[in-house]
C-alpha cells in the first residue's frame, strides 16, 4: 500500500530537518568555539610551565658548568613536582647549538626556527621564549594529540546527547505537528459531510485565526449552494405544480380535434392553452432570476422612465390602455416637475417587478382603473379600485401560489416575484387594502433604497 503524504508529516520532516540543521550549526559552533578555548588554555599552560622550567633549567645548566658533560646537551632529569608528567624542552644558545634538554625530549620534536613565540611541527606545539638577560632561549613542547583528545571528548559529549534526543525531538516534533493539524481534519469530515441534503454551516470549536476565515468562506460557499438549490427544487417543483394543466388541456383539445375533426373552437382552447402555458413558463423564469444567487446590476434607475417603459407595453392592447394611467409626483415642491426621481438598482429586475404589480391590478380589479404612480421620493405604486382582499389575507400574497382571490384564475407567483426582487434590492414591499377612505381597491407599494 503506497504511503499516504500527509500535511503533518511533511510539516513533522521539515521541523526535524531545520530544528536539526540549526541545532547541528549550533553544535559546530560551540565545538569550535570549545576546541579555540582549549587551544587557548593549552598555550597558557604552556607559557606557564616555560616560565617555570627556565630558571630551573639554567641552575641545572650553571651548576653543570663545573663538571661539563663528556659530549652532547646536558640532559636534565625530570623534577619532582613534574613527575606526574613529562616535561619536553632544551636550552638553545645564540648559535643554534643545543645547551641542555630534558630526558624525554629529542631535537626532532624541535624542528622550528628560532624565534620567540609559538609554532607547529607534525605533531608538536613549539613555545619559544628568550632570557631577558642571558643570550638562552627555552624551547617547550606540546604533543597536539592531547589537544586533539580533549577536543574530540567533548565534541563527542555534545554529539552524543545530540543522536540519543534527536529521535525524541522527531517525536515530539510529529505528535505537536498532528495534534496543531487536527482542525484541518476536523474541518474536512465535516466538510466531507455536506451534501446536497445538508449544507449546514461547519462549527469548529476555536479554531486558529487562519481556520476560522477558511471555514467562514466555506460557509459562505455553502449559504450560496444551498440557495441555488432551493431555487432550482423550487423552480422544478414550479414548473410541476404550474405546467401540468396547461399542458394537459393543450393535449387533450388537439386530441379532440384529430378525433372529431377540426374545428375552430378546439384550435383556439389549444391556442389559448399554449399561451397559458407559455405565461406560466415566463413567471417560473422571472421567479427564478428574482431567487437565484446572481447579484443584480445596481445601476442609476430613472422611475419615470422605468415606468413608462413598463406602461407602454399595456398600452398596446386596446383592454388595458383605457384602463392604465401613469402619474408622476415630484420628490418635493421646492424640487420642481423636472426633478428626476432615481434610484440604484437593476433596470430589468425593477421592470418584471413593475409588470407583474400592475398584471395583478389588471387581472383582479375586473373593469376598474389602474393607477401606476411614480413618487414621491423613490416610491412606485400600483393601485386599482377594484374588490380588494381582506387586511388579514395581505402578507399570505407574497408566499407563491397565493391567489387574491379563488375566483380568478392564476398561477401565485406575481407577488413571490415581486417581494423576491424588492428583497434583493433592499426595498420594502408595502401591500394595502382596503384603499385608505375606501371599502374597496388595493395599493401595492414598492419603496426603493436611497441611491447615495
Amino acid at each position: 500500500m503506497p504511503r499516504v503524504d500527509t500535511l503533518a508529516g511533511r510539516l513533522a520532516r521539515t521541523l526535524i530537518l531545520w530544528v536539526g540543521g540549526i541545532w547541528l550549526l549550533s553544535l559546530l559552533a560551540v565545538v569550535w568555539y570549545t576546541g579555540r578555548e582549549i587551544n587557548y588554555n593549552f598555550d597558557n599552560e604552556l607559557v606557564e610551565v616555560s616560565h617555570r622550567m627556565f630558571d630551573i633549567a639554567l641552575d641545572h645548566l650553571d651548576g653543570a658548568a663545573k663538571n661539563p658533560p663528556a659530549q652532547g646537551p646536558l640532559v636534565i632529569p625530570s623534577p619532582g613536582s613534574f613527575a606526574d608528567a613529562e616535561v619536553f624542552y632544551r636550552l638553545v644558545g645564540m648559535d643554534s647549538k643545543v645547551l641542555a634538554r630534558s630526558a624525554e625530549a629529542n631535537d626532532g620534536m624541535f624542528d622550528v626556527s628560532l624565534v620567540p613565540g609559538f609554532e607547529n611541527t607534525g605533531k608538536w606545539r613549539i613555545y619559544t621564549q628568550l632570557h631577558p638577560t642571558r643570550g638562552v632561549y627555552l624551547q617547550v613542547a606540546d604533543p597536539l594529540e592531547e589537544r586533539s583528545e580533549t577536543v574530540n571528548r567533548t565534541l563527542f559529549g555534545l554529539i552524543i546527547p545530540f543522536i540519543a534526543l534527536l529521535p525524541i525531538l522527531a517525536l515530539l516534533l510529529r505528535n505537536i505537528a498532528r495534534k496543531e493539524l487536527r482542525v484541518l481534519e476536523d474541518l474536512s469530515d465535516q466538510i466531507a459531510q455536506r451534501d446536497g441534503r445538508q449544507l449546514e454551516p461547519i462549527e469548529l470549536d476555536s479554531p486558529p485565526h487562519e481556520i476560522a476565515t477558511v471555514q467562514e468562506h466555506v460557509n459562505r460557499m455553502l449559504g450560496r449552494l444551498s440557495q441555488a438549490l432551493d431555487v432550482e427544487r423550487a423552480l422544478a417543483a414550479n414548473a410541476a405544480h404550474e405546467l401540468r394543466t396547461p399542458l394537459t388541456t393543450a393535449r387533450l383539445r388537439l386530441q379532440t380535434a384529430l378525433d372529431h375533426g377540426l374545428s375552430r373552437e378546439d384550435v383556439q382552447a389549444a391556442l389559448l392553452s399554449l399561451q397559458t402555458l407559455s405565461h406560466r413558463t415566463e413567471k417560473l423564469l422571472q421567479l427564478s432570476r428574482a431567487e437565484s444567487s446572481a447579484p443584480f446590476t445596481r445601476d442609476s434607475v430613472d422611475l419615470v422612465q422605468l415606468a413608462t417603459t413598463v406602461a407602454r407595453e399595456f398600452w398596446l392592447d386596446d383592454k388595458a390602455a383605457d384602463r392604465l394611467e401613469l402619474i408622476t409626483r415630484p420628490a418635493s415642491p421646492a424640487a420642481g416637475d423636472g426633478a428626476p426621481l432615481t434610484s440604484k438598482g437593476d433596470f430589468d429586475a425593477l421592470a418584471i417587478a413593475l409588470r407583474n404589480l400592475v398584471e395583478n391590478a389588471l387581472a383582479y380589479s375586473g373593469s376598474g382603473s389602474v393607477e401606476i404612480i411614480v413618487g414621491p421620493g423613490r416610491e412606485i405604486t400600483v393601485r386599482d379600485d377594484g374588490p380588494g382582499v381582506p387586511p388579514e389575507r395581505l402578507e399570505r400574497l407574497k408566499h407563491r401560489h397565493v391567489r387574491q382571490s379563488a375566483e380568478r384564475t392564476g398561477y401565485g407567483l406575481g407577488l413571490s416575484i415581486v417581494s423576491s426582487i424588492a428583497q434583493k434590492h433592499g426595498a420594502d414591499l408595502a401591500l394595502t387594502s382596503p384603499l385608505p377612505g375606501s371599502s374597496h381597491g388595493f395599493e401595492a407599494q414598492l419603496i426603493l433604497p436611497d441611491h447615495d
